[in-house]
C-alpha cells in the first residue's frame, strides 16, 4: 500500500529539477516543458476519483495491479521518448497508472478497520501520509541525484523497478475480492451535515454496505460511465484554462460550466451515481476539507516548482545542487509528520501549518540572487513544516467525514483537489516567470502564496466542525 501510494508523489516532485535539463536537451521553452507537469496532474485529477469509484465497486486488488503495471510501461516509454510530445504522453499515462494505489489503500484501510473493530487506524493513516509527503519533498533531491548520475531520462526509468516491486507485492499480499453480486440499488440516503451520520443511517454497525453491488442487472451497470465522462470533460476544460489563463481561451471555462451543469443534472437522476451529489452537497465539513486541500497544495506546489526553478535560473545552481538545497525541506517535513502522526489534532495541525506557511512566504520576499546557501536551505526547512502537517490533517479529516461505502472515491477526490492546487500553482509559476525564473518573479509568486496561506488559516478558523472531529467509536 505504501509503495504504491508513493508512485504519484515521487513522479510529481522529481520532475521539478528536470524541467530545465529536459528543455535544454529537447530545445523546448519553459511554457512547453510545463506540460510535463500539467499532463500528469490532468490525468491524475481525472483518474483518482474515477478509479477510486471502480475500487469501491470492484475491490482494490485488480485496480492496483493494472495501475502499477501502467506505471512501468510509462516509465519505459518516457526513458525512450525521442521528443517532448512523446514525453508528455508518457507522463499522462504515468498519471493514470499512479491513480489506483492511494484509493485502493484507503479502501483497504477502512475495510480492515471495520473487520478488526479499530475505529482509528492512526498508524496506517500516518504511514500513508508520511510516506507520500516524505517522498514528495525528497523527490527533488532524488531527482537531482538521478540526473547527476545518468541524465534526466533516469527519472523515468526508475519507475520500472518500482512498478515490478508493486506488482510482486500486490499479487502476493493484496486480498482477492469477488465481483459484486447483481442486486438492486438501494435508495439514496438522506443527505446530512456529516458523512458519518450518512454512513450510520445507510450502513448500520454490523452490516455490510450494499454500495459495491449497486449495479442493477450486472456489475458493469454499476459503473456510471456517463457521469465519469462528464466529470472528465469538466476537469479537462477547467484545468486546460488554468494551465494558461487568457482571454482567447474564453470557451474553456464556458465548456467547464456546461459540462458541470450536465454532470450535476445527470448525477441527481441516475440511480447509481459516480459522485452522489445529494450526500456530498449535504456534507459541508467534507467540502471544507476539499477546499483546505486545494489551498494547502496551491501554496506547497507553487513553492516546490517556483522556488526550484529560481534556484537553477535565478540563483544559478545545477539541478543536483538545487536538489541538495531542498533537502532540509524533506527532513523537516519528515520530522514533523513522524512526531505528530499518531495524534489526529486536525484543527491544531491546520492552524500551525498555515501560520508556518505565512512565515515562509514572508521569508521568500527577502531572498535575492546573492542569498547565502544556508539561508535558502533555511527557507526550505520552514516550508517543509506545513507539508508535514496539512496533508496529514486533511487526510485524517476525510477519513472521519466520508461515507465508508465511498471511501476510495472520496480519497480520489481529495487527491483531485490536491492536483487542482498543483495546477493553480503551475499557472501561477508560468504567470510570474514569463521570461525565466528571476528574483522579481519569485517575490510576486511569494505574495500569491501568502494570499493562499492566509485563506487556509481563515478556512480553518471558521470551521466549527473541526472542533468536534473525533474518532468514531468501534
Amino acid at each position: 500500500m505504501v509503495l504504491g501510494s508513493v508512485l504519484n508523489p515521487v513522479n510529481s516532485s522529481m520532475i521539478a529539477v528536470a524541467l530545465v535539463p529536459i528543455g535544454r536537451a529537447l530545445g523546448a521553452s519553459p511554457a512547453e516543458t510545463a506540460w510535463l507537469v500539467s499532463g500528469l496532474y490532468l490525468a491524475t485529477a481525472v483518474g483518482q476519483p474515477v478509479i477510486g469509484r471502480l475500487v469501491d465497486l470492484y475491490g482494490p486488488r485488480r485496480l492496483y495491479l493494472v495501475g502499477t503495471a501502467l506505471v512501468g510501461v510509462a516509465g519505459l516509454l518516457g526513458a525512450l521518448s525521442p521528443n517532448l510530445g512523446a514525453l508528455v504522453a508518457a507522463r499522462v499515462l504515468l498519471g493514470f497508472g499512479t491513480s489506483a494505489a492511494y484509493p485502493a489503500a484507503m479502501h483497504l484501510t477502512r475495510s480492515e478497520a471495520e473487520r478488526t473493530g479499530r475505529s482509528s487506524p492512526a498508524g496506517v493513516l500516518t504511514a500513508l501520509a508520511v510516506s507520500a509527503q516524505t517522498v514528495a519533498v525528497v523527490g527533488p533531491t532524488l531527482g537531482g541525484l538521478l540526473i547527476g548520475a545518468g541524465g534526466w531520462r533516469t527519472i523515468f526509468l526508475v519507475n520500472v523497478p518500482l512498478s515490478l516491486a508493486c506488482l510482486v507485492l500486490g499479487a502476493l499480499r493484496l486480498p482477492k475480492t469477488a465481483r459484486p453480486a447483481a442486486t438492486a440499488h438501494p435508495a439514496h440516503a438522506k443527505a446530512t451535515t456529516t458523512a458519518a451520520a450518512t454512513a450510520a443511517t445507510a450502513h448500520p454497525a454490523g452490516t455490510e454496505s450494499s454500495e459495491p453491488s449497486a449495479s442493477g442487472a450486472s456489475g458493469a451497470r454499476g459503473v456510471d460511465l456517463v457521469g465519469m465522462a462528464l466529470f472528465t470533460a469538466l476537469l479537462v476544460s477547467l484545468m486546460l484554462f488554468l494551465m494558461r489563463p487568457r482571454a482567447a481561451d474564453w470557451y474553456l471555462p464556458v465548456a467547464a460550466l456546461a459540462a458541470g451543469a450536465a454532470f450535476a443534472r445527470w448525477e441527481l437522476r441516475v440511480p447509481a451515481p459516480f459522485i452522489d451529489l445529494r450526500v456530498l452537497g449535504g456534507n459541508g465539513p467534507m467540502l471544507a476539507t476539499f477546499l483546505r486541500q486545494f489551498l494547502s497544495y496551491t501554496t506547497a506546489y507553487a513553492f516546490l516548482y517556483g522556488f526550484t526553478q529560481w534556484l537553477e535560473e535565478g540563483r544559478g545552481l545545477h539541478a543536483a545542487g538545487a536538489g541538495l538545497v531542498l533537502l532540509p525541506l524533506s527532513l523537516s517535513g519528515l520530522v514533523v509528520s513522524g512526531a505528530t502522526g499518531r495524534h489526529e489534532a486536525v484543527r491544531g495541525k491546520l492552524v500551525a501549518g498555515s501560520l508556518v506557511q505565512i512565515a515562509g512566504c514572508l521569508a521568500m520576499l527577502a531572498l535575492g540572487a546573492g542569498s547565502a546557501i544556508w539561508v535558502l536551505a533555511g527557507v526550505g526547512a520552514v516550508m517543509g513544516v506545513p507539508q508535514g502537517l496539512n496533508g496529514l490533517a486533511n487526510q485524517n479529516a476525510l477519513y472521519r467525514q466520508a461515507d465508508p461505502a465511498r471511501i476510495a472515491s472520496a480519497a480520489g477526490l481529495l487527491r483531485t483537489f490536491m492536483y487542482l492546487g498543483a495546477m493553480a500553482a503551475s499557472a501561477a509559476d508560468a504567470a510570474f516567470f514569463p521570461h525565466g525564473a528571476d528574483t522579481g518573479g519569485l517575490h510576486h509568486l511569494a505574495l500569491f502564496m501568502l494570499a493562499g496561506a492566509v485563506l487556509l488559516l481563515a478556512a480553518t478558523l471558521i470551521d466549527r466542525s473541526l472542533r468536534e472531529l473525533t474518532p468514531r467509536k468501534a
